[in-house]
Parts: structure tokens; sequence; C-alpha cells
């Protein structure tokens, strides 16, 4: 059977704030239409690998190894051309949206920046035209007459819907989700999770999803790689690391999380256990 051609291939990357190794010597690879689950509990380092891949990490990170891009390699682009990489090749959606979103602009105003910002001369018409082929995307109700709504004026679901429009308005190749379904009722969650499989499925998108949720990440990923420390503990296809988790830290994320078997006489799990 053929391997996939790889979009995106980081090797050995390591991440490092002064004398601190936030991330050290990962790898791991996704194709086109791929999501690869990027879990671990808070602090093993999956945003500052995210952020690394858009080097948009502060300025006294010290970033090793490769990320390439199509065979390109980001970490020695000059700024000017890993700006036109960004929002327009690799889009990501944060895990907050009253914080990623301006409080004070219209959500259209918004997702018609990264139109601009791209595709400078398409008409004030055209660009439009493209923020609401986005907003139809992603299920927002009648975008035609809130496009000049502000961000308070939206629930949280539909806020999520919003920066995932702002994310593929210019078609990327690469989506990154930081956590997209943290802030999120079971329903909503559930619905955010069919939208971004079914964008993946129509555009081809290649998907990193961090979260710390292994439920959620079962959901979406094809594979799965587990970080504890800044390391990769395991990396598995999805199927096979939930059905037959190798690493003692995987088996104990798994065993923090309760399910409709667990024992509810008796305490759940500690992570703190296995470190």
């Amino acid at each position: 059977m053929t391997e996939p051609i790889q979009l995106l291939q980081i090797t050995d990357l390591s991440i490092a704030f002064g004398p601190h190794k936030a991330v050290d010597a990962i790898s791991f690879q996704i194709a086109p239409g791929q999501t690869l689950g990027l879990v671990g509990e808070s602090g093993s380092g999956k945003s500052a690998t995210s952020l690394a891949i858009l080097r948009l990490l502060a300025p006294n990170a010290t970033v090793t190894g490769s990320i390439l891009l199509d065979g390109h390699e980001l970490l020695t682009l000059p700024e000017p051309a890993m700006r036109r990489h960004r929002g327009r090749d690799i889009a990501m959606i944060f895990q907050e949206p009253m914080t990623a979103l301006n409080p004070v602009m219209p959500i259209g105003s918004q997702i018609a920046e990264a139109v601009q910002t791209h595709h400078p001369k398409l008409s004030r018409r055209e660009t439009k035209q493209r923020v609401l082929e986005s907003l139809h995307q992603v299920a927002l109700p009648d975008p035609e007459r809130r496009y000049h709504d502000y961000p308070h004026q939206f629930s949280g679901g539909q806020r999520q819907r919003i920066l995932i429009a702002m994310a593929i308005v210019n078609q990327p190749r690469l989506l990154i989700a930081d956590e997209p379904t943290t802030a999120l009722d079971v329903t909503v969650q559930a619905q955010i999770l069919t939208l971004l499989r079914d964008l993946r499925d129509r555009h081809n998108l290649a998907m990193l999803f961090i979260s710390h949720d292994l439920a959620v990440v079962s959901q979406i990923a094809d594979h799965v790689a587990v970080m504890q420390h800044g390391h990769i503990v395991e990396q598995a296809s999805a199927r096979d690391l939930f059905l037959q988790p190798q690493h003692p830290y995987t088996r104990k994320l798994l065993a923090s999380a309760p399910n409709m078997r667990t024992d509810r006489t008796l305490p759940l799990a500690s992570l703190v256990q296995s470190r």
C-alpha cells in the first residue's frame, strides 16, 4: 500500500524558554485529509508545539529541529514569507473565542480582514461574498443579517463557528485546532466536532487537533500522539491507542476519565501517580 504524501512533517522539534525545555525532540506527520490528535495534560507542550508551527512563540523561545510544510522548511523562512503562510496555508482555531475575537469590531469585518490580508486585489463586494460563504459553511444562522453584529451578541457555540469561519475563509491546507470545544456544553461540542469533520473531508484538510480530552479526540482523530512533560510518549492509530494503549501514562489518561463502566465507589486514577 502506497504511503500517503505528508503535508506537515515535524522532526526532532525542541522548544526551550531559557533553561526550561518545554518540548523535547518530538516528531510527527500529517497527510492531507487526516487528523492527528495531540493529547496530554496542561503544561505538556501541546500549545507550544502549535505556536512553533505558526512561528508565534515569544521572542525568548529557542526552537530547533525541522518543521516542513509541503517540503518547505518553516523555521528558516524570512518573516515576510512566513506571514504569507499564516492564515492562508496554515490557519488556527484558538481555544477561547471571546479573547480571540475583537469585541469592538463586527464579526464580518474581522473575517474580511483575514481575506484582505492575503487577497488585497479583491473588491469589497467579492470580499464580503467570501466572508458570507465561509459563514454559511460553518452553518451560522442568517449570516447576511448578522454580518454587522458584534461578538457579544452571539452564543459561545456561535462564536466558535465564527472563529472556524475565519480560519477556513482562505482555504488553508493545514488547520490547527487548539482545544476548540473546551468551553462548550456537550451538545454544542458534538456539533462543532461534526462541523470540523465535514470541513476536513470537504476540503481535504490536514488537521492538528489539540486537546486534553481523550473522549473528544476519539471522535475526530485518525492518529493520536500522547505528550507528557514535552515528550511524545506514545503515537499510534486512534483505534490501536484506545483499544490497546502501550504506555503507562496513556493508560492513566484513559483511566482518569469516567465512563459508564466506572466504579463510582472508587476514586478516579490520578495522573500525579504517573510522574
